[in-house]
């Protein structure tokens, strides 16, 4: 199966081959970036990188780790090393999601420009449609704008939704908006993306976090699932009657106000407990979606 990115360390190559293409850039500082690096390198200038089931490739790892793993610029510097040496006009895009990214030096990389020229290497456009043409479906190189984002108020009780900066398995609760006077402290996580796969995750538009909504059937509580793009229990819509709708399970996101507990539940648009407001929404957006929905 061809892949177009691979991890840096888990892949068998032709030692010469290897060295003919370079190695890896020497230009990298320590940690990160790597993979990016040799995929693109291999797939632009004449070979492939295939995910075969039935090999195995080890990956030892020491006991300890013999340097510090970088914090800082130092990765970001690597992934605009990697950028500039071979993403041609595609490196804007990584500026466009990371700002701060235009202003790092790369070091020289003229060698590597050199190397590129020598071996006859083919542009990142070729790469894009000829190797990762599927890519920017899952992956868009501009962020879809959002259908709605920020805290989300329940009517009844005037709480929040609150994942507690939880992981896989945390069941959502209600607690005291933080815009309405609560405590600000790092426990809190009252930010949300409804986002342009129709998921709901913790985050600001442009940092999500990559644990979604999810809800298994019409009475479960709601919890925190790694998202996996692929719709199914983590599916939401946000109708005119305020209600989120879960479609597999045909059943809304209720609550107890008392017992501040997040849940799922029959549909009933006349109760207030599972009506909820958004604190900002792009209705283009959101009426593209749920005009998708009854079609």
């Amino acid at each position: 199966f061809r892949s177009p990115v691979m991890a840096g360390g888990l892949f068998a190559v032709n030692r010469k081959w290897f060295w003919e293409l370079g190695g890896y850039d020497p230009g990298l500082e320590i940690w990160g970036g790597e993979q990016y690096e040799i995929s693109f390198k291999v797939w632009m200038c004449g070979g492939g990188m295939y995910d075969v089931p039935c090999s195995r490739v080890g990956h030892i790892y020491r006991k300890y780790v013999p340097y510090k793993v970088p914090s800082g610029t130092s990765l970001a510097r690597n992934l605009k090393r990697v950028a500039e040496t071979w993403m041609d006009e595609f490196a804007e895009y990584i500026y466009q999601r990371r700002p701060e990214y235009r202003h790092l030096s790369t070091g020289d990389i003229s060698a590597q420009k050199e190397l590129r020229r020598h071996l006859k290497c083919k542009d990142f456009k070729w790469f894009m449609a000829a190797v990762a043409w599927d890519v920017p479906k899952y992956y868009p190189p501009v962020e879809p704008p959002p259908a709605a984002w920020g805290e989300i108020r329940n009517v009844a009780a005037n709480l929040c939704v609150d994942s507690k900066h939880g992981a896989t398995g945390t069941e959502l609760r209600l607690d005291i908006c933080v815009k309405d006077g609560s405590e600000r402290t790092w426990s809190h996580e009252q930010l949300f993306t409804f986002g342009w796969r129709e998921d709901i995750r913790p985050g600001e538009p442009l940092h999500t976090r990559k644990f979604c909504f999810d809800a298994i059937s019409h009475s479960s509580p709601v919890t925190l699932y790694d998202c996996h793009g692929m719709k199914g229990n983590q599916h939401w819509s946000y109708r005119k009657d305020k209600t989120l709708f879960h479609p597999v399970s045909s059943s809304c996101i209720d609550c107890n106000p008392a017992e501040k507990k997040i849940f799922m539940n029959r549909c009933d648009p006349l109760s207030e407990t599972q009506q909820w407001i958004f604190e900002h929404i792009n209705m283009t957006v959101l009426e593209k979606f749920n005009s998708k929905a009854s079609s």
